[in-house]
């Protein structure tokens, strides 16, 4: 029993980190964000709250710079300033803006928040089980070898949550007759929005690479074509 003590000690440490982030995480969503209210943006939202049988969505605008779209821990769904500057720039059009809101809303429909905090505790127990293991048949290097495979871990646990999202909001938007043209084309255009040039090796990645992305969704709609859904 007392070997499993520092995974044990690792599991709980995560959970409470988890709980700590989302506590910190939703008191600053709350201090810091309104709700969207846009003419333009509108009737998208409403297309798509139609097609999930909603009366309405509530989208909030989280008044920070960095351009990104989340979904809290307690299921609302966020657009940040930046973004909304870019989309009054006509930098991003409703369409585009759109697939984010869908992208967010398939985060919290697949339970993706809940599920990271089991991902968050158990990439903490993989890196203690790791270090105590490797830090003894490599001493100096070892600990870095094990926090290096549970970021690999993470990543690739990262990515697929991604990879469904996008798959959601495809069918969302499909669904609603707004299409994947704007999902597609802000794909394209997230290196410039974003300011983030250039992309770590793949595999230590959070996101998926944007080809592979698009590649998915139109694979996802040769599907769709050949079989009937989503018409």
């Amino acid at each position: 029993m007392l070997r499993l003590a520092p995974i044990l000690l690792a599991l709980l440490y995560g959970f409470i980190m988890y709980r700590f982030s989302a506590w910190r995480t939703n008191a600053e969503l709350d201090a810091k964000s309104t709700r969207l209210l846009d003419p333009k943006l509108q009737p998208v939202i409403d297309q798509m709250a139609a097609a999930l049988d909603l009366d309405k969505i509530k989208v909030f605008v989280h008044e920070v710079e960095p351009v990104n779209g989340l979904a809290a821990s307690d299921g609302r769904i966020f657009i940040t300033r930046g973004f909304m500057n870019k989309f009054q720039a006509g930098e991003v059009n409703a369409n585009e803006l759109a697939s984010v809101i869908a992208h967010e809303l398939g985060h919290v429909a697949l339970g993706h928040s809940r599920r990271r905090m089991i991902d968050f505790s158990g990439q903490n127990a993989i890196r203690v089980a790791l270090g105590m293991v490797l830090g003894r048949l490599i001493p100096g290097v070892g600990v870095y070898l094990a926090n290096m495979l549970a970021t690999m871990v993470g990543a690739r646990l990262s990515r697929q949550d991604e990879f469904e999202a996008d798959a959601y909001a495809a069918a969302l938007l499909t669904k609603s007759g707004i299409g994947t043209a704007g999902q597609k084309s802000l794909f394209e255009k997230l290196e410039t929005l974003t300011g983030v040039s250039g992309q770590p090796l793949a595999w230590l990645m959070s996101h998926p690479k944007t080809q592979l992305r698009i590649e998915a969704i139109e694979k996802l709609e040769n599907r769709w074509a050949g079989t009937g859904e989503n018409s």
